[in-house]
């Protein structure tokens, strides 16, 4: 019997790219190779399967986007400190430590539970309870001084937008002249949630549409560089399988994709 999982509802949209990441470890052209997302997987009591579509694969293309985000961060600042808002299942820490860097993971408290039960602090790495749109985890995190790169991979999407504006207007205020990088998705990516298979087996819905990630310059957010599934960065897409890459490039234009952006701004 696996570890049984008691997550909120948008708590449990994290088992979706857990899942995806696994999946792409067992096939034969792995992006990831994130073998600890089957071990992972192999070990919860939870019902994968019924996670199906598109979105599995794009869970991982989106992680590998962000993760060229946060390797170009620790290849400018080696003993920088990166901070995983909302990190659920991530294994990131795992795939991109360089032996020098300084990590968090925050999530809440039901997800940190189940986190804790696979992983374990270290030296350099801490897990965080709380919520990324409270305070308490400031001050921990800029204790050691140096430049901090926050990430926050596909959890604003699932808040009000006024609910998001106001947390990333605090990052700015807290963190000033530091990397931030996020998803956002136009109407069109929102619109069709419901025609999206891996949603229909949970029932949390993305709230905040963003169409423009430039706009949020009046947030005091500078807009650094912006991918889609379709234009990931050099680097990123010379890992993905040739036949994926050259799909995803010929849609770069469709709604869906095009709509949909990793986005890395400056406070």
């Amino acid at each position: 019997m696996g570890e049984p999982v008691q997550l909120g509802a948008i708590q449990e949209t994290l088992l979706i790219p857990l899942f995806g990441r696994a999946e792409d470890a067992r096939g034969p052209h792995s992006v990831l190779a994130d073998r600890r997302a089957v071990e992972l997987v192999e070990a919860i009591d939870y019902d994968f399967a019924r996670f199906r579509g598109p979105s599995l694969a794009g869970s991982v293309l989106r992680a590998s986007i962000f993760d060229q985000y946060v390797r170009d961060f620790l290849t400018a600042h080696p003993d920088g400190t990166v901070v995983d808002l909302g990190c659920g299942l991530s294994t990131r820490f795992d795939r991109l430590d360089n032996g020098t860097a300084h990590w968090f993971d925050l999530d809440v408290p039901d997800t940190m539970a189940l986190r804790r039960r696979f992983f374990r602090d270290g030296e350099r790495y801490t897990m965080l309870d709380g919520s990324l749109f409270d305070s308490d985890w400031h001050d921990v995190v800029t204790a050691r001084g140096g430049p901090i790169f926050l990430l926050s991979e596909a959890v604003l999407l699932y808040f009000p937008e006024e609910q998001v504006h106001a947390v990333l207007r605090d990052w700015v205020r807290r963190f000033p002249d530091s990397p931030v990088a996020f998803d956002t998705g136009g109407p069109a990516m929102m619109k069709t949630q419901d025609r999206n298979p891996v949603f229909r087996a949970v029932s949390a819905r993305m709230k905040w549409t963003c169409a423009k990630p430039a706009e949020l310059a009046s947030l005091g957010l500078t807009l650094v560089d912006s991918r889609t599934f379709g234009t990931p960065q050099p680097a990123v897409a010379a890992r993905w399988p040739a036949r994926q890459r050259r799909l995803l490039r010929l849609f770069r234009w469709a709604p869906p994709v095009a709509t949909y952006k990793l986005n890395l701004f400056r406070t």
